[in-house]
């Protein structure tokens, strides 16, 4: 369902949204950016466990929006799509108008905001064989330029005989300082009713097709603290969804998300915190239009 989809993709948590996107099976990834930047990555099979497992928990999701959103979205008849972004947050508005174009080979995504500031991202296929070309830039910004080039090998993915378990890696090397940015690693395992991601540890269990529990336990290393959430997911119908998150630094949110009709989400935020006891409430709301 689209709700389903659209909260996948929204549910990823700051500090591992950009790991968790850009896993793909088989996938040798060479990253490059205009400011010495550099990082190798190698990823083996599909992260299935631990998309699940954000699209259930919600730690820090964008459909957890505690101000006034509304987009509008059209498709030309030419399959172009044209999509209107408005945001009040506090007393300040703030709106962008973004267009996408999918050509055989090549996608183009352009957005102009409120301020003049043009971002472009075009990604070629096929470029060459097995490959992919990704650049993006922002105008006037001329230090954001960023290549990205992926290779995809038949050979470099390993294969298991059963589908429950699922590797992945990261590695980030800044050629500047001559120093590792980032690593990751973990190990998943998934079942029909049950997804388990080890990051430190992560549990999601499906207790009925409308119902799904999930848990988080991470460690920072460089911090020396841990972190600790637990959520929960419930369809009321197959055109709502309810899911709720509790974390342990005090804070409890919910959201209601309902398709009211074909392709349009209107969304009910809220979050309260149990140390800001002289704070209200933070609440949102999120209209989102596709005729």
């Amino acid at each position: 369902r689209l709700i389903q989809s659209s909260t996948q993709r929204s549910c990823l948590s700051s500090d591992l949204e950009a790991f968790v996107d850009s896993l793909r099976p088989s996938v040798f990834q060479f990253q490059h950016r205009f400011n010495s930047f550099a990082s190798l990555l190698f990823y083996i099979r599909r992260w299935e466990a631990v998309q699940l497992h954000f699209q259930i928990l919600a730690t820090n999701p964008k459909d957890y929006i505690f101000d006034q959103r509304f987009t509008l979205t059209m498709l030309s008849a030419t399959g172009t799509e044209w999509v209107a972004t408005g945001l009040k947050k506090d007393d300040f508005f703030f709106g962008d108008i973004s267009t996408l174009f999918k050509g055989q080979n090549t996608i183009v995504d352009l957005k102009i905001d409120g301020h003049s500031s043009v971002s472009t991202k075009v990604t070629i296929k096929n470029l060459m064989p097995s490959a992919k070309v990704v650049i993006s830039f922002k105008i006037p910004d001329h230090k954001s330029g960023k290549l990205d080039v992926q290779y995809v090998h038949p050979h470099a993915t390993l294969h298991y005989r059963s589908q429950t378990i699922c590797l992945g890696g990261e590695v980030g090397f800044d050629t500047a300082s001559s120093l590792l940015t980032k690593y990751n690693a973990g190990i998943g395992f998934n079942k029909p009713d049950f997804s388990a991601a080890l990051m430190l540890a992560t549990y999601v269990h499906k207790v009925n097709p409308t119902t799904s529990v999930g848990a988080e336990l991470i460690r920072h290393f460089s911090s020396h603290d841990n972190s600790f959430t637990i959520g929960s997911s419930y369809s009321l119908d197959p055109f709502t969804t309810v899911k709720a998150r509790l974390s342990n630094n005090g804070k409890a949110g919910m959201v209601v998300q309902s398709e009211w009709r074909p392709k349009s989400l209107v969304t009910l935020s809220d979050e309260y915190d149990s140390k800001a006891v002289t704070c209200s409430p933070e609440l949102g709301l999120v209209l989102a239009l596709k005729p």
